[in-house]
């Protein structure tokens, strides 16, 4: 069944048609063309669909599009603004936080979320933040270098 719908997609509304039982990962890549949400696993088990919706880390792979209805939800295509990255962005470039890349968009959401939500995380904080975002090249320190000095720098500008 077919229905259309708006989504408030990184501060824009857009009406798109979906189907019942689509999941935001699939719309929002196949549907909006918004393609730096990435496809890993498509079970919850990676981490690479990671979406801010509401101010929380989710996996879109998991969240049926209905229940994204009526909600904030930004991608990584909305971080920057004005053409510039936002500071997560900025760290991980940095610090040379990523290698292949896939992963990235959605830990630097995952990271987002965390630090909007706790400015001065501990690395035990970052651990448990990013519990749920696979990386297979990096081995997450530089990740949690570009976290921690992202920390630093809002928590100095206070």
């Amino acid at each position: 069944m077919r229905f259309e719908t708006l989504l408030n997609i990184n501060g824009q509304t857009m009406r798109v048609e979906v189907e019942a039982y689509d999941l935001l990962s699939t719309v929002l890549r196949d549907k909006l063309g918004l393609t730096g949400t990435k496809r890993g696993c498509d079970h919850g088990g990676c981490g690479a669909c990671t979406v801010i919706m509401d101010g929380k880390a989710v996996y879109s792979c998991m969240t049926p599009v209905r229940y994204a209805v009526g909600k904030s939800i930004t991608t990584i295509e909305g971080l920057a603004k004005n053409g510039r990255l936002d500071s997560i962005q900025e760290a991980f470039v940095k610090h040379t936080a990523f290698q292949c890349g896939y992963c990235t968009p959605g830990i630097i959401m995952a990271s987002k979320a965390l630090l909007d939500k706790n400015p001065n995380p501990t690395e035990q904080e970052m651990m448990e933040a990013l519990s749920g975002n696979l990386c297979r090249c990096t081995g997450y320190a530089k990740i949690f270098e570009a976290i921690a000095d992202v920390a630093r720098h809002t928590n100095s500008s206070h």
